[in-house]
């Protein structure tokens, strides 16, 4: 099927660590350079309505992250947490020559931009954080301060993924006969339902380009003996986000201090204080069994640890979208936008976030 939306056009650009899919808007070339990342299991695809609406003076670009769409899949140390994706951001930066830059990351991609930002705050012009991963990570932790609740990460990385949604995604498949297939979770839980995005067969085959393994999606998962019995492995996308590998306690000695705009749709399941990927949460619900009680495994307050360590910022906004989901730039595009493009403007302008 054709992915590409008219007026977008796909490039491979080789930069000094990996090869990486960008998409640009057709004879956009000229404008302050807006760069879309995506978030997990999804690709730039998603992002090209936005692109297509963002006016003249702007120039929209976004990228495939590796291991997703047509960048090429090099494994992912997560160790590093998610740098090996900012560094390939950064090098994609130097390459296209787009300093300073206007940065919007979606979910995963938010937690990619917030760790450009702590390396080279001095190379964006704005940032935009839309429905992010907490700064302290995705499981594990507990308080708005990402208190871990277990040395040993219990509660987070690849073991937390379905294995009935990875064979699914493994198997490129494009049906609708269960609930774990992907396009039923785009449709339960990427936007907020009964909504059905426009181009939704594409976006199926966005999620489907998601490399999967232990070096890819979700990573090389480990076992612990403490609840809920698994723990972070070394490689692969969801290991990049467990709370030892990827933590952000701090922001207020970064400088300078770009406007940050946190964009976020109020009935997301995905990134909550009520995750409905946090074991912790489905364990409170009874969904896993043998949960210790809230005193040692509560529920992780994903959306107020995001704002804990913004207020270490300052400089920043938050708007929360009614009635979206974790994708507000699908379900309620209009208010994302209204949202958006007053920030890049201003940020252009030099007016900044303001709270």
């Amino acid at each position: 099927m054709t992915t590409l939306l008219p007026g977008i056009v796909a490039d491979r650009v080789e930069t000094k660590r990996l090869r990486i899919n960008v998409l640009s808007v057709e004879s956009r070339s000229d404008g302050a350079p807006v760069l879309f990342v995506h978030g997990n299991v999804s690709s730039s695809l998603f992002w090209q309505d936005t692109m297509l609406a963002l006016p003249t003076g702007l120039r929209p670009l976004a990228m495939d992250l590796r291991g997703f769409g047509d960048t090429e899949p090099a494994p992912v140390d997560a160790t590093r947490g998610l740098s090996d994706y900012a560094d390939d951001l950064a090098a994609l930066i130097d390459t296209l020559e787009l300093v300073p830059v206007h940065l919007v990351g979606w979910s995963m991609g938010g937690g990619v931009v917030l760790r450009h930002l702590l390396d080279a705050p001095d190379r964006i012009a704005s940032l935009t954080l839309v429905d992010p991963v907490s700064p302290y990570g995705f499981g594990g932790t507990r308080g708005s301060h990402g208190e871990l609740l277990d040395p040993d990460g219990a509660g987070s990385g690849a073991g937390a993924a379905n294995p009935e949604f990875v064979r699914r995604l493994a198997e490129n498949d494009t049906g609708s006969d269960s609930p774990l297939s992907p396009r039923e979770v785009l449709l339960a839980q990427y936007v907020k339902p009964p909504f059905v995005p426009p181009h939704l067969d594409m976006l199926v085959e966005s999620m489907l380009s998601t490399r999967t393994g232990d070096d890819h999606y979700p990573g090389d998962a480990a076992t612990t003996v403490t609840w809920p019995g698994i723990r972070p492995g070394r490689r692969g996308v969801l290991n990049t986000m467990a709370p030892q590998h990827f933590r952000i306690d701090d922001l207020s000695s970064v400088q300078p201090k770009p406007p940050i705009l946190w964009l976020r749709g109020a009935d997301d399941v995905i990134v909550s204080d009520t995750s409905l990927h946090d074991l912790a949460y489905l364990g409170q619900l009874g969904a896993i069994p043998g949960w210790p009680g809230a005193e040692v495994a509560p529920p992780q307050p994903m959306v107020a640890q995001t704002r804990a360590v913004l207020d270490t910022y300052g400089n920043y906004r938050e708007v929360v979208i009614p009635d979206a989901g974790h994708g507000p730039h699908l379900d309620q595009p209009d208010a994302f936008r209204a949202a958006l493009l007053p920030h890049l403007q201003a940020s252009a302008d030099g007016t900044g976030a303001g709270r």
